[in-house]
């Protein structure tokens, strides 16, 4: 039996008792709600005072009671989340549908089949928030789900930015989500993020990034020294570390960058590459680079998700896995596919580093990165060194 379990039982007794005690009979009113806890072992009923911070708050004879809503399921017309007609909840994405947003797509036709169109996810590009807001959107309520990509903005989650660590050794995206979603899953992710009234739904899984130039390629490691880069997080981090000037441009305006000089080289996966048009002006890519990945979550806001009757959640949730295999059957088919004939097309040459080269970039970059990681996120009171070992016992069962 758990706490909660425990601590209703007691406040039951403690409310029969009262009532019995005055005589009066219990009638049931319009706000009268059931909370039965998850494991269905005990029931209270009362009148739903408010909701709010993912808390019911019930009244009963013996004074107030609040209730963690994760704890429990809710039923009676009063429960929120109990509405009449359909629910649509708003959706902050960014640029245009691609790879990167097909699971999201999917999730948005497995809900609304699920629950025959009365729960359905509204998608807009770019329409609600910059890229770089929407985790803010979220804490707000301006929305209630969104993609964000921790890079972005590593002092609001610190906790995830461990999935952009450079050279982790990642090497599959069926691999990326297990990682990703065992990090999400650890408690300090989970309060981290609740600094934004946030849940982490699912990861928007990404492969090893390589960069697209413009002009002549680097044929040395000097090359680097001063090259204008576009990149973010651990990616950049690793880029700078060979001497490139790192700049954190909205992925929409890489383009123009390109094209007016301000960067020299754009940090991206393929599919990103593609959308955002850098192979239009580049002339060279790398092969083998491979320097790391971002972590761009779709997270939900948590008031949202809990005001969600038991049939919608478990709509939402158990759509996530659907979701993300069709999202990998499509980077790995349709987005794979076109990626080396694209190069192919626009002339684009291919550098590859030789393997001697790259041992020497992963030994300089990778080693004094994570001790940073791990320095700097312990201070801030994150248990960093256990999610940095959570991260590398992933990897290494999944290999």
């Amino acid at each position: 039996m758990n706490d909660l379990t425990t601590r209703m039982q007691r406040l039951m007794v403690s409310t029969v008792v009262a009532v019995a005690a005055m005589g009066a009979p219990t009638v049931a009113s319009a706000d009268q709600i059931t909370l039965e806890s998850n494991d269905g072992a005990i029931n209270i009923t009362g009148e739903l005072i408010e909701f709010a911070d993912g808390n019911f708050v019930i009244e009963s004879a013996f004074g107030p009671i609040r209730v963690d809503a994760s704890q429990v399921t809710c039923t009676g017309d009063a429960c929120p989340g109990v509405e009449t007609g359909p629910i649509v909840w708003d959706v902050s994405l960014w640029g245009s549908r691609r790879a990167f947003t097909e699971h999201v797509e999917k999730l948005a036709e497995l809900v609304s089949e699920k629950t025959d169109g009365e729960f359905t996810l509204n998608l807009s590009y770019g329409d609600l928030a910059p890229s770089n807001q929407n985790l803010d959107g979220i804490a707000a309520g301006d929305f209630e789900m969104a993609q964000f990509c921790a890079g972005y903005h590593p002092e609001k989650n610190p906790s995830i930015t461990v999935l952009e660590l450079p050279f982790l050794g990642v090497n599959s995206l069926e691999q990326e989500i297990e990682v990703s979603m065992a990090v999400y899953s650890h408690p300090a992710t989970q309060t981290d993020l609740a600094r934004w009234n946030a849940t982490l739904l699912m990861p928007s899984p990404l492969p090893q990034y390589n960069l697209v130039g413009s002009g002549f390629p680097p044929t040395s490691l000097d090359d680097f020294n001063g090259m204008n880069v576009r990149a973010t997080g651990g990616i950049g981090e690793a880029i700078a570390s060979l001497g490139a000037i790192i700049s954190n441009v909205p992925a929409t305006d890489v383009s123009r960058a390109m094209e007016t000089g301000f960067v020299d080289a754009v940090s991206f996966a393929p599919h990103a590459h593609m959308s955002f048009g850098t192979i239009e002006g580049g002339t060279w890519w790398t092969t083998n680079l491979n320097p790391g990945t971002v972590n761009c979550p779709v997270a939900v806001n948590t008031d949202a998700l809990n005001a969600l009757s038991p049939e919608f959640r478990e709509a939402l949730t158990s759509s996530v896995d659907a979701s993300l295999d069709h999202y990998v059957a499509f980077y790995n088919g349709d987005t794979m596919d076109a990626w080396q004939p694209a190069l192919r097309e626009r002339g684009i040459m291919e550098l590859t580093i030789n393997d001697e080269i790259m041992g020497s970039i992963r030994e300089t970059v990778a080693g004094p990165a994570v001790e940073a990681w791990i320095t700097e996120n312990t201070a801030l009171g994150l248990p960093a060194q256990e999610l940095y070992d959570l991260v590398q016992t992933t990897i290494a069962q999944g290999n």
